[in-house]
């Protein structure tokens, strides 16, 4: 699971098996608007899929990581990976799982869709 190491740099994470990254999520949300970063979430997704099973399997993923800039993952890595993310347990990411497990893995994103919710929350409530 992915957590943010505390340090001034709120954009860090780092998961448990030490790979650090920074979580660019939040200023693609800024510069694209939420329409665009969902377009651009959707494209993640399909150029990680499996193109016969139309979901993202350990093989695609592994296959892919150099388009994400992790190709020294190991086959574990790669795994917990798909298991962090795959709510139906059935050993695959689908659309919906893919788009969740971004939003969790940035804290950034995280904090701006809470602030999202209790707008639009207390809109409602008005």
């Amino acid at each position: 699971m992915a957590a943010n190491q505390g340090n001034n740099n709120n954009n860090i994470i780092s998961n448990n098996n030490g790979v650090v990254f920074e979580d660019f999520l939040p200023s693609m949300v800024e510069k694209l608007g939420e329409e665009g970063f969902m377009d651009e979430l959707c494209k993640g997704f399909r150029l990680l899929i499996d193109e016969q099973k139309g979901v993202i399997t350990f093989e695609s993923l592994k296959k892919n990581l150099g388009v994400l800039g992790l190709e020294g993952m190991s086959d574990e890595e790669v795994r917990e990976m798909l298991r962090e993310g795959d709510v139906d347990k059935d050993g695959c990411l689908n659309q919906m799982e893919f788009c969740v497990l971004m939003f969790r893995l940035s804290p950034g994103l995280m904090d701006g869709s809470m602030r999202w919710l209790q707008q639009a929350l207390g809109q409602r409530s008005s």
